[in-house]
């Protein structure tokens, strides 16, 4: 069964480990037949959440227009959510954190998002693995909010 799949990236350096890591996930899922769309949202404008509370109001996800109003439409679309991105200093880098909130608009809009897998591809340069509680814990919070089924 082919699947929607929305990749949204953290990384803000092209040529970095998690990019080559979600390039390899992207190939393996389009051989398969999937449909993929991908968000390198560290290359992106994206605001955190103002607590407005005014999400899809305007039409867009957001009421304050920047990229995450591309970015909604996707994950909306979407039967599995990616997100991808290194470990900086034990957490999650700022550029995807963004996003991350802003999920919160599904949510507050009524959009029927119960049901997506969420999966996360990350990597550090530590040896120590709980490292990466600092990216796993706000993703698999976020998908317990929008009642998403963490695959991976």
């Amino acid at each position: 069964m082919s699947r929607k799949i929305a990749v949204i990236t953290g990384n803000p350096r092209k040529n970095g480990n998690s990019f080559a890591m979600t390039e390899a996930f992207i190939a393996v899922a389009e051989k398969k037949g999937h449909s993929v769309t991908r968000f390198d949202a560290a290359l992106k404008k994206i605001g955190g959440c103002h607590a407005c509370e005014t999400c899809f109001k305007t039409g867009k996800a957001c009421s304050f227009n920047d990229d995450f109003n591309e970015i909604a439409p996707a994950i909306i679309k979407a039967d599995s959510v990616v997100f991808t991105m290194p470990v900086y200093r034990c957490f999650i880098p700022a550029q995807i954190k963004g996003v991350i909130d802003r999920l919160f608009s599904l949510v507050v809009g009524g959009k029927d998002v119960v049901g997506k897998k969420c999966s996360l591809i990350s990597c550090c340069e530590e040896n120590d693995m709980t490292v990466f509680d600092g990216v796993k814990m706000p993703i698999e919070r976020s998908a317990e909010l929008l009642k998403w089924t963490m695959t991976g």
